[in-house]
């Protein structure tokens, strides 16, 4: 069963990574860089502050850096215990794939889901009562992680795995958030 669905997310990732060309290189190159989303990152801040003033939106951040640093070392813990080996790096898989960088060694799960997704869980669960707007933020992790798809570096099962434990991560540094910043402001 396992070795099946082992199959099955190769066939899928070479299927989506050839979907992909020449012409689209560049622009998933440039999707997959998280500091081309600067611009996003920028705008959240204006929407945090404006909505929650500088007190809750300073605590906010705090909060998003604990979390992204979570995020970020649960995925390093993950990799180090399943050791799965990046799509490139399998002979049986190279020659069939569109590799257009190369990143660490390890794939799953996937760091750029994982964490883009807890942070869009978190500010959308923190936001939405301020402005329905903020749903747009959607877009950011599933074109972060598909690029991931796309280059070659990444499994299907590495970034459904990743936006999964992303998902949990964010909605519980929700309530993290919520419960003190309760305390913190209400006195």
């Amino acid at each position: 069963m396992f070795d099946k669905l082992i199959k099955l997310d190769q066939q899928l990732l070479v299927f989506l990574n050839n979907l992909g060309t020449e012409r689209w290189d560049v622009v998933w190159l440039y999707i997959t860089d998280k500091h081309n989303w600067m611009p996003v990152y920028l705008l959240l801040l204006v929407i945090i502050f404006r909505f929650l003033g500088w007190k809750k939106g300073g605590y906010l951040l705090l909060i998003v850096t604990l979390m992204i640093t979570f995020s970020d070392q649960f995925t390093n813990f993950i990799r180090g215990v399943f050791e799965r080996d990046r799509p490139f790096n399998n002979p049986d898989l190279a020659s069939y794939l569109r590799t257009l960088i190369r990143p660490g060694r390890y794939s799953f799960t996937s760091g750029h889901a994982t964490t883009s997704t807890a942070v869009t869980v978190f500010l959308i669960a923190t936001l939405k009562p301020f402005t329905k707007a903020i749903y747009l933020l959607l877009v950011f992790p599933i074109l972060f992680t598909y690029s991931r798809l796309y280059l070659g570096v990444h499994f299907p099962i590495d970034v459904t795995v990743g936006a999964c434990i992303g998902t949990t991560i964010g909605y519980v540094f929700y309530k993290i958030y919520t419960t003190t910043s309760l305390k913190i402001f209400s006195s």
